[in-house]
Formats: structure tokens, sequence, C-alpha cells
């Protein structure tokens, strides 16, 4: 067998040791949009350190938690607290939660995260629904062997963020009266924020917003032919664009401010899905 598939098999049989909830929908929570995740009415919650395989998050606000729930009569398992690959991780720990995903059932995905604004028309607060991305990471988390039971050796990536959900987010967001963006997701390894230099050059190349996840998720979920809504929080604007320094204080900062604007926007999707 697969080594990777022998390693999702045996997490997989953990989880199903403690819930035997089956999940259509998966959503992945950004900095500062963790505490959606308690919305979902009486969730199973499992510790995502007690999962066989699973990497640890390091990172302030992102707890570690899985939860299974439903929401508006959709079954939903939320993900509060993503790991990522500046902390030191390989693609494949990166994305090892979509995999658990589409082996738990899970068919549509909602990822989001927070992100800085290289368009200067966007301000911190805006919600961005994003249309595509850019994948600065140099890396790819389908780099080497492919199994074909999991998903084609060239997955295409033309539909990478599926234009029904996006244009139901915005209908959603315009009856709710919450201001949206659409734009393009460029995603870079991090730690550091981009460089006055840097933010021209994604400007130049055509992103909106810059950030340190989700496309390696996106591309794992496209592997496994899941559909794909992505919603950026626009937590600051770029260097250059604003002279504030950069902090993760303010990301959390904004991400809380706009919170409630993103719980309303995210439950009303997920009960139209």
């Amino acid at each position: 067998m697969n080594p990777l598939r022998a390693r999702i098999d045996e997490s997989i049989g953990f989880i199903r040791s403690k819930t035997a909830f089956q999940p259509d929908i998966g959503v992945i929570l950004g900095s500062g949009l963790g505490p959606f995740a308690e919305t979902l009415e009486k969730p199973d919650i499992i510790s995502t350190a007690e999962i066989p395989h699973f990497a640890k998050s390091t990172v302030e606000g992102h707890e570690g938690k899985l939860y299974f729930g439903t929401l508006g009569g959709k079954k939903v398992l939320a993900v509060k607290g993503r790991v990522h690959y500046y902390e030191g991780y390989t693609m494949g720990e990166v994305t090892y939660i979509v995999r658990l995903m589409h082996f738990l059932g899970v068919k549509s995905l909602i990822v989001t995260n927070a992100a800085g604004a290289v368009n200067p028309n966007f301000t911190p607060g805006d919600l961005m629904i994003i249309t595509s991305h850019i994948n600065f990471f140099f890396d790819n988390p389908l780099r080497g062997p492919n199994d074909e039971s999991m998903g084609p050796r060239f997955p295409d990536m033309s539909s990478d963020y599926d234009p029904e959900y996006a244009q139901l987010a915005e209908r959603i967001a315009l009856n709710l009266r919450i201001k949206t963006q659409r734009g393009v997701y460029c995603a870079s390894s991090g730690p550091t924020y981009e460089t006055r230099a840097e933010v021209r050059m994604f400007q130049k190349i055509g992103a909106d917003a810059v950030g340190m996840s989700t496309v390696p998720e996106v591309i794992v979920a496209k592997h496994h032919g899941m559909r794909v809504l992505g919603i950026s929080c626009i937590t600051n604007l770029g260097t250059g664009i604003s002279n504030v320094p950069l902090s993760h204080a303010e990301v959390t900062e904004t991400a809380n401010r706009v919170r409630d604007d993103f719980q309303r926007l995210i439950t009303e999707i997920i009960k139209q899905m």
C-alpha cells in the first residue's frame, strides 16, 4: 500500500473511533476566524494533537481542533487551526487535513485566510472572494509519486475556485449588506511579511492579496475533485501601500473586528450550498 494512504487510513481509523459523523462540507478557518467552529450545533470535537500523523499547529490563534457538527441542516467539518509551510512542515503535512476531509466524505471545501492587500483599492476589513491564485511557494504538494486512486497525475486547475460558489457568496453578501471584493490570492512561504519591492512585483503579476496559506490546500482539494470556495479577510495593506509596520497582532485584531460579518456570511453560504 502507498505509505501516504496507510497513514491516512490510520488517521481515519482514529477519527472514526471518536465520531461517526459524516461531513459533506469542510471549512478551514484562517487567523482570527476560528470562533466560527463554535457555532456548529452540538459538535463532536477532536484535538488534532491526538490524531496519528497529524502535524501540530504552533501559531497563535490556530488552536488545533476539528469540529464535526451541523449548521442549517448541513453536515460540516470545521478546522480550527491549520498548519503552515513556514512552521517547517512539508507540503504533505500542510495539506494532510484536506486528504482526511476527502476520505471522511467532504465534497465541498470552504477555505479562508487572513491576507494583506496589494490592491490599493482594498481596505482592511474587506472580505475578498478568491477568483484564482498564484503559487509563490515554489513547491507543490503533488510533487513526487502519484496515487491514481486519489487523483490524476496532472490535475486541471482551470476551475480552481468554483465560479458558482463565488457567485453564491457574492449574492448572499449583497443580501446581508456585507462588503466583498473579488480578487487573485498570491501565496508565498513566509513567515516574513512582504517587502515594498515584493508588493510591487505581486501587483505587476496580477495579485490582489497575499498570504502564507491556502494555495497548497486548494491544489490537493482539486486533486481529489472537490469544489472550492475561497474567502480572504483583508487584514492590512501591503508594505509601501501603507507605512504602518505589520504585525500578527494587527492581523488578529482586524479579523476579530469583522468576525461577526464573516460568520454571518459563511453560515448563509453553507445553508445554501
